[in-house]
């Protein structure tokens, strides 16, 4: 196996557990177990759209890590520098919008770092000729 591979699923890996602490996090939060009980997070709705988008943002990291390990390196290496980069920017969003510094802030931080560490790895990684 190939060692760029292994980095890669390990930061896939922790990536998806640095999104699991920041959701825990945000559960600590003053009144938000109360505004999930009311049906709202975030001044959204909670429905079958948004469970469905916190899932797909659960998995992907987790299918990612094993298809990592699993692709043809050309596949693997265009597959992590997407994903990785379309995560990111998902994740720089939700820090630059966030209204104040926070726990869930530093976690998010690493999974911006994490996911950043992929794309480099995908993108510095050698191509079988």
């Amino acid at each position: 196996m190939e060692d760029w591979k292994i980095k890669i699923s390990v930061l896939w890996l922790f990536s998806a557990v640095a999104f699991l602490a920041h959701q825990i996090l945000a559960l600590l939060e003053p009144g938000v177990i109360a505004g999930i009980m009311a049906g709202e997070v975030e001044d959204m709705k909670i429905g079958p759209k948004l469970i469905l988008v916190f899932a797909v943002l659960f998995l992907v990291p987790l299918i990612m890590a094993f298809l990592s390990l699993t692709l043809k390196d050309s596949i693997n290496r265009w597959a992590n520098i997407i994903m990785g980069s379309v995560l990111a920017f998902l994740f720089i969003v939700v820090i630059v919008t966030a209204a104040k510094l926070s726990g869930e802030i530093l976690m998010t931080l690493s999974t911006v770092v994490a996911l950043v560490l992929i794309v480099w790895y995908a993108w510095n990684s050698k191509q079988k000729v």
